[in-house]
């Protein structure tokens, strides 16, 4: 006899049968990607953005993050998965074209990143002489002095979600779910088990040598998300708390308004008169924060994102622990994104208690254990103070998903929600198939267990696959229209600036921009 669904399980499938079918229409997504430009024998390329691609302070599709040489590709919002992947394909093909006009440099297609250079040769990203150009700047800079280039040199995907009528009292409870079970992200979608050994090179750590010039985890899924990755002592000290927007924006602000001693060490300027960092707080803005999830709203022109989130509430959600797939041209398939878009609608439907400082510790220490041993047979993970196996808890979520899938199926046709759900109990059944594993494989059988052949190899084929695509005349035309508009764009700005750049930051950064003058009401924190 099949057992009855426990009262959360009952509860989730009541909210989601209230949903009209509208709202699970109304679902939106977008993706941001980073990716390193390397040399063909898999070196870090570097050379200036190319000036092909346009101004990367003001171009709405092609950027840089941390470095010069670390392009980062930003699609729309988009109702349809499939038409997100189609333009994020599209930046990619131009980009690629862009690129090769100019030699043979190609996007390296793994998190963790290629041959790198000495620290201080790793180029910063620049953005022109304007005073929000220069502060970008100047905040990588800070960067550098905080965690090190090569930290920064690490990239992924991000995926940007929403859908109407939800409050920001449960984008928060959504968010207090996904950080309970992004064990299962980890798990099924790592891909970055091993690195160049220049990337720990004096560095404590606990990877193991698997050929001369590259280190692993023999059951690692992402190092990127590790010990290794993107973690910070002075943060771990943050204990954010997203029981509320009040609370979660009350712990930021002290992280932005409080000086660090580390930090008021490195100082804001050199002996030479040079910025090293924007301020000596902890954090020096709101982009610092490292999480798995962010809550996000749209800002308008020079506002702070704390305060875009105070006074108009959380818009959307961005899911940030996703490894670059070295298999996929673009990094990430469709079916990734479906079992996201369930897994998301799982975390805002359940039932989603206030966190506690224990679970946000147990968290941490879940994230470590599958980032380095997820695939390790019967690895057990922290559960409300008692060990569970990672495999049963992974089949639990997928199986209280099912029901979202087929609502999801239902509403836009075919079962392919549903196969992304069958192709993760696959996955937890036979760890073989992830592509953490498969990266190990790979480099295994075809490159001496070495790194940086298997993925420059792998780039390479990406490049080649993706100038093979077809591009009209006037998807290039469209796309150099955006980059004289976007060089026009920064100009613009530089010649709008009179203030001097001492007397902008200071303001930029008062503690008074956080703050909200005329708070609203939760049932008006709405997004749209």
């Amino acid at each position: 006899m099949p057992s009855l669904p426990t009262p959360s399980h009952a509860a989730l499938l009541e909210r989601l049968h209230a949903l009209a079918p509208a709202r699970l229409q109304g679902i939106r997504r977008g993706l941001e990607k980073e990716s390193l430009r390397a040399q063909p024998g898999g070196s870090l390329a570097l050379t200036p953005h190319p000036a092909a691609l346009g101004s990367a302070l003001t171009h709405p599709h092609i950027t840089t993050d941390f470095s010069e040489s670390q392009v980062e590709l930003i699609t729309g919002v988009h109702a349809g998965v499939e038409a997100c992947l189609d333009e994020l394909t599209e930046v990619h093909q131009f980009t690629y074209r862009a690129m090769q006009a100019v030699g043979d440099e190609m996007l390296w297609v793994s998190s963790m990143p290629c041959g790198l250079p000495t620290d201080e040769t790793i180029p910063i990203g620049r953005y022109g002489s304007s005073n929000v150009g220069r502060a970008k700047s100047v905040y990588r800079m800070g960067l550098g002095h905080r965690y090190g280039r090569r930290m920064q040199t690490i990239s992924g995907i991000h995926y940007n979600w929403s859908m109407p009528g939800v409050s920001s009292e449960e984008y928060f409870g959504l968010i207090r779910n996904f950080r309970r079970h992004a064990f299962l992200l980890l798990y099924l979608f790592g891909a970055s088990p091993a690195v160049c050994s220049s990337f720990v090179a004096g560095r404590q750590h606990e990877l193991q040598q698997l050929n001369e010039r590259t280190m692993y985890m023999p059951h690692g899924t992402s190092l990127r998300m590790g010990r290794l990755g993107y973690q910070s002592d002075a943060q771990a000290s943050l204990a954010v708390s997203y029981n509320s927007l009040e609370g979660y924006g009350a712990s930021l602000q002290e992280a932005l308004t409080r000086p660090y001693p580390a930090y008021k060490a490195v100082g804001v300027r050199g002996t030479g008169g040079d910025y090293n960092q924007l301020a000596t707080s902890l954090l020096q803005i709101e982009n610092e924060f490292y999480g798995t999830i962010r809550p996000k709203r749209v800002i308008h022109p020079g506002e702070r994102p704390l305060h875009a989130l105070r006074e108009r509430g959380v818009e959307y959600v961005e899911v940030r622990l996703l490894d670059l797939d070295p298999f996929v041209p673009v990094g990430i398939t469709a079916q990734t994104m479906r079992f996201i878009d369930v897994f998301l609608l799982h975390c805002l439907l359940s039932d989603s208690p206030p966190d506690s400082p224990q679970e946000i510790t147990e968290l941490a220490h879940n994230q470590h254990r599958v980032a380095a041993r997820g695939r390790e047979p019967g690895l057990t993970l922290e559960r409300a103070g008692t060990e569970v196996p990672l495999t049963a808890w992974g089949q639990e979520l997928v199986a209280a998903c099912r029901p979202i899938a087929a609502a999801l199926d239902a509403t836009h046709g075919g079962q392919l929600y549903t196969d992304a759900l069958d192709a993760a109990d696959a996955a937890l059944v036979d760890p073989s198939l992830l592509s953490s594993a498969r990266v190990l494989a790979a480099m295994q059988s075809g490159h001496g267990g070495a790194f940086v052949p298997f993925i420059a190899e792998q780039s390479q084929r990406t490049r080649e696959t993706l100038l093979d695509l077809p591009f009209t005349a006037e998807q290039q035309a469209r796309f150099e229209a955006m980059t004289v508009q976007s060089v026009q764009a920064q100009k613009d700005i530089e010649a709008a600036d009179t203030m001097p750049f001492d007397v902008y930051l200071p303001q930029y950064l008062s503690p008074e921009r956080l703050e909200v003058k005329h708070r609203r009401t939760p049932a008006t924190a709405q997004s749209a």
